[in-house]
């Protein structure tokens, strides 16, 4: 079958009718909250009527194996081992077990960005003043145009109390892809563990986990990947794995069986629908079975054609460069001088279109992020509703 053209709505038609999108909305927000795949809602409902049918043959005889057998499909398609991985219900449940166990004392410093996703901030905030730490902020450049403007920002930041940087892969409110190998290479070198923020990069953008070669990721599989909400992980180097705990203690295991990792403390939190961590093999089978690289040629034509019809209506430039590398399938555009704070609201309630109208450094930006189920068309209106909203 020949490569479908990235820029031709026509190829993804039959596609686009695997997903199922409310009626009368046009969904320009897969970045905060992802659809799945009709896929893999069947597959979630499977596991739940399993399940509901019999509990006792599901949590005593079958969950241990189905939730290995998901690890390891996960663990893959990352790039490194499922010793190293727990399911946790998204990145800010992953983050908070980082902040409870990352060993902290006063006058220590922990350095973050400030396109980081507020909840991350807060949380730091809150574990260095438990403990008498300092939190500390890099400015990142107004506008981007290297990696190396990124790694001199926080350079210029970190010094001898710096115990530990917190780092997005992605940036939420502003989208950029951030040279995370680059700052991961450079941190080992003079010592200091990284903690990767990445619910926006597994399948938006191709990486390895263990080549990084950080020490903690945390992430969402129901964005780009659209597994079902409450699929998050986290990824814990073996170096670190005996300071990580759960912050709700259950069984482990359940008895004769032993405890013999990290990550079994995280399987058994009292009795709770896993449906959803069982669905994300279905999730990744589905990208694959369409081709990662056609799915990131789309989401990335429709960011592209996003950035250039809203560059050209605002007469904006995005705060860093597309052609360098800096987005992938979302895409974040200035809005002009004014008061945007009800725009998105309008948006919904006289179009039907859902997308991110947000604040960042004292400014207004639309976010536009597309999957599969979006077209040029859903952009173009998008365009036309945004001359008189």
């Amino acid at each position: 079958m020949n490569p479908r053209n990235p820029a031709n709505d026509s190829d993804w038609e039959l596609i686009g009718s695997d997903f199922y999108v409310a009626p009368g909305i046009i969904y320009l927000n897969h970045g905060s909250f992802g659809i799945p795949s009709n896929s893999v809602r069947y597959s979630q409902r499977k596991f739940t009527n399993q399940a509901h049918e019999n509990p006792m043959d599901f949590f005593l005889v079958q969950f241990e194996g189905l939730m290995h057998s998901a690890k390891l499909k996960l663990a893959e398609f990352l790039g490194t081992t499922a010793t190293n991985l727990t399911f946790v219900d998204n990145a800010t449940y992953a983050m908070s077990v980082v902040a409870a166990g990352f060993p902290l004392a006063a006058g220590d410093e922990v350095l973050i960005t400030d396109h980081e996703y507020v909840p991350v901030t807060r949380m730091w905030q809150q574990r260095c003043d438990q403990v008498g730490a300092k939190l500390v902020v890099a400015i990142l450049p107004h506008e981007i145009n290297s990696g190396d403007q990124i790694l001199d920002s926080l350079q210029l930041k970190i010094t001898d109390k710096t115990k530990l940087l917190v780092v997005s892969h992605i940036t939420s409110p502003t989208a950029i892809i951030l040279p995370i190998k680059d700052i991961c290479q450079y941190c080992s070198m003079v010592g200091i563990p990284v903690c990767v923020d990445g619910p926006h990069a597994p399948a938006q953008i191709e990486f390895k986990i263990d080549e990084l070669k950080c020490d903690f990721y945390t992430a969402s599989c129901h964005k780009w990947l659209s597994a079902p909400l409450g699929t998050g992980f986290l990824y814990v180097h073996p170096r670190w794995q005996s300071a990580i705990k759960p912050l709700i203690k259950g069984w482990g295991r359940l008895p004769p069986q032993e405890v013999h990792s990290w990550s079994d403390q995280f399987d058994w939190a009292g009795t709770r629908d896993v449906s959803h961590f069982l669905s994300i093999p279905a999730a990744i089978e589905y990208l694959e079975r369409i081709g990662l690289n056609e799915f990131r040629q789309r989401s990335y034509w429709l960011a592209s054609y996003a950035e250039s019809v809203l560059t050209d209506l605002f007469k904006a430039k995005p705060i860093a460069s597309r052609a360098e590398g800096f987005y992938g399938s979302m895409t974040h555009v200035p809005l002009p001088p004014g008061d945007w704070s009800k725009a998105a609201r309008k948006l919904k309630e006289q179009v039907g279109i859902e997308v991110v109208i947000n604040q960042f450094a004292g400014r207004w930006f639309i976010r536009v992020s597309s999957h599969l189920y979006n077209s040029k068309s859903h952009i173009d209106l998008l365009i036309k509703s945004l001359r008189v909203v």
